[in-house]
């Protein structure tokens, strides 16, 4: 199993004025990747939280971590300091992060002077490699199995893509996903539960998900649920046969106890 932690670094993530899109998005990517996020942690932009997520999270020895946001220049982007903190190292100006910085001005035709405040975006723990934002300006940083990725969305996933997720894709080797999803009407979560149980434990909860998604009522009375089942593996065919064969399973609970797919 590739075991990946996120870690999102912002105030406004804690206070509700941000939604964590970046979290949704990165799981999503991963899972269907084959790696598997062991936990997602929110902390604010705060020296000590960010430096005791750090810890904690490397504690519990990750394959990755991935940490999003408090790259930039204001006062309030802590990241790299408080990573540098976690690990017992300083940080410094790196000149090829400042020769980053001056790519993506260029690149943007931005007329901007690397100045003091500019500079804390070249500023970076110590044996640590910065990544070229190309997309906007704070470079993100490697060190060890740690990503630190920029907050906003779209300079994230350019950076996912092109660093991280070969690593997630090699670390997890050949893997294959197949998604069926049935809308039943007539049964319930309660319902249905036990056989779901049953199907998992005889087929491990590696190899599948299978959750249920309530949908409300028809007519004010009759339940309604979506079933997801996704089958994993390594070999295309035998994830097909056992997709097919617990579809059956399926098909054929949610008639005994009364359902119909809609």
């Amino acid at each position: 199993m590739f075991t990946i932690e996120i870690l999102c670094v912002g105030n406004e993530l804690l206070s509700g004025i941000t939604l964590n899109t970046n979290a949704h998005w990165l799981a999503g990517r991963i899972a269907r990747a084959g790696g598997t996020v062991g936990r997602v942690t929110v902390v604010g932009d705060d020296l000590g939280a960010i430096s005791s997520a750090v810890k904690e999270s490397l504690a519990r020895k990750p394959d990755l971590l991935i940490v999003t946001g408090g790259l930039g220049a204001t006062y309030d982007d802590m990241t790299l300091e408080g990573v540098a903190m976690a690990l017992g190292k300083k940080i410094a100006i790196d000149e090829r992060a400042v020769q980053m910085l001056k790519n993506s001005y260029a690149r943007r035709h931005l007329h901007y002077r690397i100045n003091k405040v500019r500079l804390k975006m070249a500023t970076i723990p110590e044996g640590s490699t910065p990544i070229e934002n190309t997309v906007g300006s704070a470079p993100s940083v490697m060190i060890g199995n740690i990503f630190c990725l920029p907050g906003v969305p779209a300079e994230m996933k350019a950076v996912f893509e092109s660093r991280i997720l070969p690593l997630v894709k090699e670390g997890v080797g050949r893997f294959v996903s197949k998604e069926v999803n049935y809308y039943a009407r007539g049964v319930s979560e309660a319902m249905i539960a036990p056989a779901l149980a049953r199907i998992v434990r005889a087929n491990g909860s590696h190899e599948i998900y299978l959750k249920t998604h309530p949908k409300g009522y028809y007519k004010k009375t009759v339940p309604q649920i979506r079933v997801q089942l996704v089958c994993k593996g390594a070999d295309a065919g035998k994830v097909k046969q056992k997709l097919d064969k617990i579809s059956a399973q399926l098909r054929r609970e949610i008639k005994r106890l009364g359902g119909r797919i809609a």
